[in-house]
């Protein structure tokens, strides 16, 4: 690093992030985020790398917390800012000064040069880039008002607006630039690069000062940085691998996060310019959004991805963040409603503007002065823009400030006469540049791209204004070069620029792109190859003629003519494929006669490289085995030899050691072949390639073999020889050059890179290629070179590359370069003489136009047709004169007078001729009747075929009914009858198809079985068995009567009463909760709507996913298909047979309607007779029916139609000969007449018929009747002609109506037939699938079969086993009754309770009722006992043991009452009988429980299986599925039904649009609406519900905690009254005991006594509480007086201070003893404060407790002073407020004061 101290900025620059001039420390509130630089700890960046990325691959965890170091910092906040300064020392961290800058000389890339060579470093220097790379992303920034910049290749331009001046940065790291950007404050720039660990390099603006360079943060290649809003921050993301997401404190050079951005290319990364802590990034497939997020760890990333939703993810080319931190507005988004299901939503933007046609814009920076409307775009069809985004009435039109090539430069070559280039790319434009004087001199346009160019030598042009453009589509266009303004000017139109390219010849010779052009070096001959794989050979002149053209075995990358030391003169073709082929020059002189250009004759020689890189690595690999091993013999040699010496023997091992040698590399050849980059000739029938792929890193030289007979496809060729190049193993050479002397030897790599090798011709095997010189120029990912051209001068050099630059070099050093210079630009080719006068070349427009290949053949086919077609015409001319002779002789002959007139048998020459002729022709027809009798026999019977197919089946034929007074017409469906088959289909249909019934029919009794299942209360009803209670016989010896026994009575009864509503309320509890649901119990009601939501809404899978899985009712097979196809063809041929009856109709109206009106014709006819001529109307045109509209007729037929084909059959034979009127047949000729005889004549009027009429004769009662007879007769003529007309105008209104629906029909129907299509088609599909899926099918319902056979039994069993169980406890409920009714005939205090209770448990052996066999089952009863009986016998024994004297349990006892014995041992029989019941119905009930469980499992087993069958049933469907989705379905459209429409044109494909049912749409908009109501009300039922249900939850708290409150009084209550928790329900039903009575009055006694004592007692407390008063009041004075003598000593402190102080020297002796006093002052009062304090605590525990703690031994108090002083009047009062009088012991308490 090095400091430019000589170049410091002012303060004003270094304090410019912080307009205060203050500065916070690098170690204060930002240490948090600090970690050390990379250099510096590289280890641990690269932990910090990985960790970031194995977190970040997981979306829902994006968060990277900031560097260990940053931790530690952190941990010491309270510490000063040098402990934080030493901190940052420790960890490594720096504090960079603001003046600090780098040294760019010590920075930027340089030329690689081969080490001890005298290549000078400065051996090109860039004078200018022609090129701009518009496809690199945000490749445009504006540093100021007049600078652009941006990245071409290896350098960053600066690039003046107005003088288009440019300047040049080279990048520092040589591996190219990834991306720059401007800091907001213009004062510097961001270049990130690319290569191995790449830098960030900050630069000031305009000095171009190295200012800060940040390290570490991606691995390869940076695709995007950006500033912060403020410019203190940086952040970057790296491209691939890695994609690492670093944020920069730029100014320290120091990282604050890390994180991995995304695990796909990221495009662009920002800062939100409204959220200082927010982050954007966006790239392929994703948009990302990052927040800084401050925890105790410090600064973390935390990143959440965008959703798509249901759109189809997409790359995120780029993205404005609007104020609120979103991406998008919003409001918008949210309010708006698509018009169709595509998802997608145009918003109407507020302004617009057009920029121009074929404008593509990338990225816009905005001007940097404030509040400006100006913006520089980036437009990716080679442009920069400046726009004015004002929108307002003063807005300046877009204007285009440079114009570049877009894309990869095809094709590039320079002027052998001047400094002038051409270039040519795919954006169909060629364009002339001036590299002298640095600037475009002309650009020309046209249909399809350029793919190569050439300039045309010396020889051909000597002015050097020709250059030869090939295009894409095969078409090669010669273009001239002048300067306009050395025309003269014509017809007043002035010439502007300085170049001019004019058409000058096209042709197109090749029907793919032009590859390569190459002129032969005599200038003669124009060779052009073709990725058609041809070569076509043009004559070079005025106008290029074609002479010829070969094939050649691969695409041609190359074309190459022999020099002038060649003896011959061959062309080498060079092919992509790796084909080299050596072709001899053509003849121009030869002329081409043939019908094709085709040479075949041309000597033609062929190179098929074959790969020797394998070959070459194991050579290498054996030289160095061999070179390793020979060293370690010799090492071998040398230790044996010093063993020998030192008189040591060797072993036998070291004698015979012999290494195991690794197996050789294997030989590979590349398949398919490496491609050939380029090629040139070394010597005649040699040349030099350059291989790309596994062959790079060589250059061989081959030459042809003498054995050129074999095939071109098994030919493998070897070089002879080989030239390693350095370093290129993965950058092969992909162009060569030479300089004009052949000194200097330029090679573009793949990598962008120029390389320069010094050589020494005439070097033909390049054994002086050795050195070079290497700079890395274009882009080092992209950026292959095309070409590379040196000036015909050889000062410049000129190259191009993939990725649109355009580079010019000089060779000069700088000071030669300055004189070169000197000429201010280079000289334009003079226009040639009369060119202004020339017409415009014809140009090849047309992209499929003819080759000229093609076009020849064409024109020699059309030659040959137009001669056919001659010859055709002149024999038919010579028959025809041959025929016109002949009849005019006919003719002459039929004029003669009869007797003279020849008959035509006398016109023969000859009759033999004649015969022989019929003999002739009589035989040919007998031989061709003999061929064609299996043809006629073949065509009758298909004859018979079709009529029974397509007549005898036909149910209705075509019928067309035409209209009266217009074309319109109808016609009926020719209808064929529906078949047998058809009716059998549709029986068949009827009926349900395999499979479904079963399973249905499972489903139904699966549900049954659940409903049984459910049992409720209700149905379990025990069915209560009076276990009546026996009379309980009282024991005799009662003592208990009168009053007390009545009581007991009462309480007994009571008790009764209590349990019986006990028991009542207890099982209304358990109906009440056996009605409850449980907790995860829903409503039946929202139950059916959700199930019916989950239905009929929702996000369901389409039918073209693959997880789609088909409804159960949705699925197809082919019986329902089937069915389907019957149905629509029954439905077609129902609508059909209706229009078809309509139309049927219809043509009966007509048929009737013109028979009546031909009846009405003739009552006019007959009126108008009787009326005067002017009277009369002309009469309609009578209609009549077309042959059309009855077809029926054609096959009818009568005897006189008979008779008439007859006599026309017999006029026709003797007219034999003679031609008929217009050719017509016998059928035609007879149908004609028929036709005219059907026709009514028109009538016209009658004519006028004179009446002579004498006048005289006429009186006036005639004349009068006259009169009234013409005006009835016009009456009827307008009558008639008004029903006429009429009856025509409703027929053709009916006949219109009809013909409207039959066209709506038709569109039906059509429609119908596509549907029939795809369901036929479906219905082959399925057949395929239908033997699968029946096996499926069977499958399944066998599973479903055994599964509910099981089912059936397992509900059976349950059952059987709930009854049993019912019965056990029925069982049960009578045995606890027994033993109820036991205990309750016992009573109180009965002396014989213990021997009863031995009695009544006592086991006893009964005398069996069963047969011997159940025996052993009534042994293993008795085994099997219940908990009750072990509980009794238990029992019986304990009380046995606790028995004073043994008693017979089988005799009543002495004083015991013998009914109560009797009835223990009824009780005790029946509890044995209940027993062995119970253990028969256990055992029962655990054999139905053991089957139970292997129903069960087995029920298990069986629906495993059936799971199984379903889910490969289900697969199944789903492949169908997707075999029916593979089907096209065709749906027509008219144009107003497509709106998928793209700027206003429907595109020319419509496979991504949508195509859906308008109703549908329409009922899917309204749906909307109707949800977003329904929305609104379930938002406003969930609030309320949601209230109430808050509501509930609050009640049901406020209810427990009334029951908790409740019980606990309860508890209370218990306690106090009862003094322990106690059951309240046994103690209801508790009766009277005498025991307790006695123990209650004897608790009243003893109360009323204990009573007295307290109050006794509580006097005593009183009198004590006195006395503890009396003693405290005196301790309250003891301390009043305590309080006065301090006092009192602090005013004698004070007077003596005052007079020690007024005293001399003379009472230095009394001070001493003043002293003194006053210590033992001190004293006293200290021992005073001790005794007071124990005074305090002793009252304090006097008053909250009782204790006795005597005071501790304490000097007498002195007595009390009379007055105290002012400053202690107030401590009495704050005694008395703490120690307040309290309960206590008063005796005790004045004993421990005394």
């Amino acid at each position: 690093m090095k400091m430019d101290s000589s170049e410091k900025q002012p303060a004003e620059d270094n304090f410019q992030g912080d307009p205060t001039g203050k500065q916070k420390a690098s170690g204060e509130t930002e240490s948090s985020n600090v970690q050390p630089p990379p250099e510096n700890n590289t280890t641990s960046q690269s932990a910090g790398a990985q960790e970031a990325h194995t977190q970040a691959e997981d979306p829902s965890q994006d968060k990277v917390q900031a560097p260990a170091a940053s931790e530690q910092v952190q941990q010491q906040p309270g510490g000063s800012s040098d402990a934080v300064e030493e901190e940052e020392e420790r960890m490594g961290m720096k504090k960079l000064s603001e003046d600090m800058y780098y040294n760019y000389d010590e920075l930027y890339s340089r030329p690689v040069i081969t080490a001890d060579s005298e290549i000078p470093e400065n051996l090109l220097h860039l004078t200018h880039s022609f090129g701009y790379d518009c496809g690199r992303r945000a490749n445009l920034q504006l540093l100021d008002e007049r600078t652009l910049a941006f990245v071409a290749g290896n350098q960053l331009i600066f690039l003046d607006v107005r003088t288009k001046e440019q300047r040049y940065l080279r990048s520092c790291s040589g591996g190219g630039i990834g991306t720059i950007m401007a800091h907001p404050s213009n004062r510097y720039f961001a270049v990130a690069e690319k290569g191995d660990q790449p830098n960030i390099v900050i630069y000031e603006y305009p000095s171009l000062r190295p200012y800060r360079i940040l390290r570490g943060g991606t691995g390869q290649a940076y695709s995007f940085v950006d500033f912060n809003h403020e410019g203190t921050l940086l952040a970057s993301v790296g491209s691939a691998p890695d994609y690492m997401l670093t944020l920069w404190e730029w100014r320290h050079e120091q990282v604050m996060l890390r994180c991995k951005a995304f695990s796909q290319d990221v495009y662009r990364v920002t800062f939100s310019p409204d959220n200082p802590g927010q982050l954007t990034t966006s790239g392929s497939g994703h948009i990302k959004f990052w927040k800084m997020a401050s925890t105790f760890t410090g600064l973390k990333l935390q990143g959440l991805l965008g959703r798509f939703g249901k759109t189809a993810l997409t790359d995120i080319e780029g993205y404005v963040e609007l104020p609120d931190g979103k991406g998008w507005d919003f409001e918008s988004i949210d309010t708006a409603d698509c018009n169709d299901d595509s998802g997608l939503f145009e918003i109407e933007p507020m302004n617009e503007m057009v920029i121009g046609r074929n404008v593509s814009l990338s990225s816009m920076v905005k001007s940097c002065l404030p509040d400006s409307f100006i913006w520089f775009a980036q437009d990716s069809n080679g442009g920069i823009w400046k726009l004015d985004l004002s929108f307002s009435n003063i807005t300046q039109d877009p204007e285009c400030l440079f114009s570049f090539h877009a894309g990869v430069i095809q094709g590039m070559d320079v002027s052998s006469t001047s400094h002038l280039m051409a270039t040519t790319t795919l954006d169909r434009s060629v364009r002339i540049f001036d590299f002298l004087a640095k600037k475009e001199l002309t650009t020309s346009r046209y249909k399809q791209g350029g793919t190569t160019l050439t300039w045309a030598p010396r020889l051909v042009n000597p002015s050097g204004g020709l250059v030869v453009v090939g295009f894409e589509d095969g078409v090669v266009r010669l273009l001239e070069l002048y300067n306009p303004q050395s025309l003269r000017v014509v017809a007043g139109r002035s010439r502007y620029g300085d170049a001019e390219l004019r058409l000058k010849q096209a042709f197109k010779p090749h029907n793919a792109a032009v590859t390569a052009i190459a002129y032969e070096r005599n200038g003669e001959i124009l060779a052009t190859g073709s990725m058609d794989c041809t070569v076509f050979f043009f004559t070079v002149g005025d106008r290029y003629d074609p002479i010829g053209f070969v094939t050649v075995p691969g695409p041609v990358q190359g074309l190459e003519w022999s020099p002038q030391s060649h003896g011959k003169n061959t062309l080498l073709v060079l092919c992509r494929s790796g084909h080299v082929v050596e072709v001899q020059s053509p003849d121009p002189e030869a002329q081409n006669h043939g019908t094709t250009y085709h040479i075949s004759g041309l000597p033609t020689r062929n190179f098929t490289f074959s790969s020797i890189k394998s070959h070459i690595k194991r050579e290498e690999e054996i030289a160095r085995r061999q070179a390793l091993k020979e060293k370690k013999q010799k090492e071998r040699e040398a230790q044996l030899k010093k063993a020998k010496e030192e008189g040591l023997e060797p072993t036998e091992e070291e004698l015979q050691e012999v290494e195991e040698e690794e197996e050789l590399p294997p030989l590979y050849t590349p398949d398919p072949p490496s491609p050939l980059c380029c090629g040139f000739y070394s010597l005649p029938g040699a040349f030099w390639l350059s291989m790309g792929g596994y062959d790079s890193g060589f250059l061989y030289h081959c030459k042809f073999s003498e054995q050129q007979g074999e095939d071109l496809l098994q030919r493998r060729d070897e070089p002879f020889t080989f030239l390693p190049v350095q370093n290129t193993d993965e950058d092969p050479i992909c162009t060569i050059t030479f300089s004009s002397s052949r000194q200097l030897l330029l090679c573009g790599m793949q990598s962008g890179s120029v390389r320069a090798y010094p050589l020494q011709p005439p070097d033909f095997h390049l054994t002086s290629m050795q050195a070079f010189w290497a700079l890395s120029v274009h882009d080092n990912q992209y950026g292959q070179l095309r070409q590379l051209r040196c000036s015909f001068d050889d000062q410049f050099v000129l190259t191009t590359g993939e990725d649109g630059n355009i580079f010019s070099f000089s060779l000069l050093p700088q000071e030669d370069l300055l004189k070169a210079l000197q000429c201010s630009k280079a000289k334009v080719p003079s226009p040639r003489v009369g060119v202004e006068m020339e017409g415009v070349a014809q140009d090849i427009e047309d992209p499929s136009a003819y080759s000229i290949e093609t076009a020849k053949q064409k024109l020699e086919m059309d030659r040959m047709r137009r001669e056919a077609e001659m010859r055709k015409v002149e024999r038919r001319k010579m028959l025809a004169e041959l025929q016109n002779q002949f009849k005019q002789l006919l003719e002459k002959n039929q004029g003669l007078p009869e007797h003279v007139r020849l008959h035509r048998t006398e016109l023969e020459l000859d009759w033999r001729f004649r015969e022989e002729t019929e003999r002739m022709t009589a035989q040919r027809v007998r031989e061709a009747r003999k061929e064609l009798a299996w043809e006629e026999e073949r065509h009758r019977i298909g004859l018979q075929k079709l009529q029974e197919r397509f007549w005898d089946s036909l149910e209705s034929d075509t019928v067309t009914v035409v209209a009266f007074q217009s074309d319109h017409r109808i016609s009926t469906y020719r209808l064929l009858a529906l078949s047998q088959r058809f009716h059998e289909l549709k029986q068949r249909g009827r009926v349900g198809g395999p499979g479904t019934v079963g399973q249905e029919r499972w489903r139904n009794k699966a549900e049954a079985g659940k409903d049984s299942s459910n049992i409720t209360a209700d149905q379990e009803d025990l069915g209560e068995e009076a276990v009546m209670a026996p009379h309980v016989v009282r024991p005799g010896g009662s003592k208990l009567a009168g009053r007390q026994a009545e009581k007991l009575r009462k309480a007994t009864e009571k008790a009764e009463r209590a349990r019986v509503k006990i028991e009542k309320r207890r099982k209304e509890w358990a109906e009440l909760y056996a009605t409850k649901p449980n907790e995860n119990c829903e409503d039946p009601e929202d139950v059916r709507a959700i199930r019916l939501a989950t239905e009929n809404m929702g996000d369901f899978k389409l039918k073209t996913a693959k997880d789609f899985t088909v409804p159960e009712h949705l699925r197809m097979n082919a019986e329902k298909k089937r069915a389907q196809l019957v149905h629509l063809e029954e439905k077609i041929h129902e609508r059909k047979t209706q229009m078809n009856s309509r139309i049927m109709a219809l043509r009966d109206t007509k048929v009737s309607l013109v028979s009546r009106l031909r009846s009405q014709a003739q009552q006019l006819q007959a009126v108008q007779e009787r009326l005067a001529p002017h009277f009369c109307s002309p009469a309609p045109t009578l209609p009549s029916l077309l042959p059309e509209e009855t077809p029926e007729t054609k096959l009818r037929y009568t005897r006189t139609t008979l008779q008439r084909y007859g006599a026309l059959r017999a006029q026709r034979a003797c007219t034999r000969g003679q031609e008929l009127e217009g050719g017509q047949t016998l059928l035609e000729q007879l149908e004609a007449e028929l036709e005219k005889q059907e026709e009514t004549p028109c009538h016209t009027p009658a004519d006028m018929r004179e009446r002579e009429v004498e006048e005289s004769g006429v009186t006036e009662l005639e004349e009068e009747m006259r009169e009234v007879e013409e005006i009835r007769l016009l009456y009827e003529e307008e009558s008639l002609l008004e029903q006429m007309s009429s009856s025509m105008w409703q027929f053709d209104a009916e006949l219109c109506l009809l013909r409207h629906e039959k066209l709506c029909l038709d569109i039906q129907m059509k429609l119908a037939d596509l549907r029939h299509v795809t369901l036929f088609q479906e219905l082959l599909l399925l057949k395929e699938f239908e033997k699968r899926e029946n096996s499926l099918q069977e499958r399944l319902n066998a599973c479903v079969e055994e599964e509910e056979d099981l089912r059936s039994k397992l509900e059976e069993c349950k059952q059987a086993l709930e009854l049993k169980r019912r019965d056990i406890s029925k069982l049960q409920e009578r045995e606890r009754a027994i033993a109820a009714t036991f205990q309750a005939s016992l009573g109180e205090n009965n002396k014989f309770a213990d021997f009863l209770t031995r009695v009544f448990k006592k086991k006893i052996k009964r005398v069996k009722k069963k047969e011997k066999a159940g025996d052993d089952e009534e042994q293993e009863d008795s085994d099997e006992d219940s908990d009750e009986e072990s509980d009794w016998d238990e029992d019986e024994d304990d009380s046995g043991s606790e028995s004073g004297g043994p008693l017979d349990d089988s005799v009543c006892p002495p004083n015991c009452n013998s009914e109560l014995f009797e009835n223990t041992v009824q009780l005790r029989e029946r509890r044995l009988d209940l027993e062995e019941l119970l253990v028969e119905e256990r055992k029962t009930a655990d054999n139905l429980r053991k089957e139970c469980d292997s129903l069960v499992k087995k029920e298990k087993v069986v629906h495993g299986s059936l799971k199984a069958a379903e889910g490969d049933l289900e697969l199944f469907n789903r492949e169908k599925q997707q075999k029916l989705n593979e089907l096209d379905v065709v749906v027509p459209l008219r144009l107003h039904q497509i709106e998928f429409v793209s700027n206003g044109v429907v595109p020319c494909s419509l496979a991504p649009a949508l195509v859906l049912n308008t109703v549908a749409l329409g009922g899917l908009q309204e749906r909307i609406k109707e949800l977003q109501v329904e929305k609104s009300e379930q938002r406003d039922l969930y609030r309320q519900a949601r209230q109430q249900h808050v509501q509930l939850i609050h009640d049901r708290k406020d209810m427990e905690a009334k029951i908790q409150s409740l019980e606990a009084r309860c508890e209370q209550l218990m306690l106090m009254k009862f003094g322990k928790l106690v059951d309240l329900e046994a103690l209801q039903t508790l009766s009277g005991n005498r025991n307790l009575e006695e123990m209650r009055q004897d608790s009243r006694v003893r109360e009323a006594a204990y009573t007295q004592e307290v109050r006794q007692w509580e006097m005593k407390v009183t009198e004590a509480r006195h006395a503890v008063t009396e003693v405290t009041r005196h301790h309250t004075e003891r301390l009043l007086s305590m309080n006065s003598l301090l006092s009192q000593k602090k005013e004698m402190e004070d007077k003596l201070n005052t007079r020690q102080s007024r005293m001399g020297t003379q009472f230095q002796g009394r001070r001493h003893a003043e002293e003194d006093e006053r210590q033992r002052l001190y004293q006293l009062v200290q021992s005073q404060a001790q005794e007071a304090n124990a005074l305090r605590q002793e009252i304090n525990i006097l008053s909250r407790k009782g204790g006795h703690i005597l005071p501790p031994s304490q000097a007498p108090l002195p007595p009390l002073p009379d007055a105290p002083s002012r400053s202690t009047r107030t401590n009495p009062e704050r005694l008395n407020r703490h120690f307040k009088l309290g309960g206590g012991h008063p005796s005790t308490t004045s004993q421990g004061l005394e």
